[in-house]
């Protein structure tokens, strides 16, 4: 299982237009082959954040996915990317 986590930063006016960008590939990478979650939201507090959450059950379909992904290029300049790929070895309920 893979996570895909973090966030980037970008113009607190051009936040909102930067999520609404990406609508359309969220949809559809959630109906991709291994595709447990995915999200790309304006963050709560912080009005430059945009956070960055996806889950793959394995690499093979991430890798399938991002082949045919067509990412949108919404113009909008990312000042800092702190987005990382994770591997996961283990997984259960957090409140157990």
């Amino acid at each position: 299982m893979l996570i895909i986590a973090g966030y980037a930063d970008v113009d607190p006016d051009q936040r909102d237009a930067y999520v609404s960008a990406f609508h359309d590939l969220l949809r559809r990478c959630r109906t991709a082959s291994g595709c447990l979650d995915c999200a790309i939201t304006a963050d709560p507090v912080d009005p430059a954040r945009v956070n960055v959450f996806e889950l793959w059950d394995t690499a093979a379909n991430m890798e399938a996915w991002r082949s045919v992904a067509n990412a949108p290029d919404p113009g909008i300049a990312i000042k800092n990317n702190t987005v990382l790929k994770y591997t996961v070895t283990d997984a259960r309920p957090p409140f157990d």
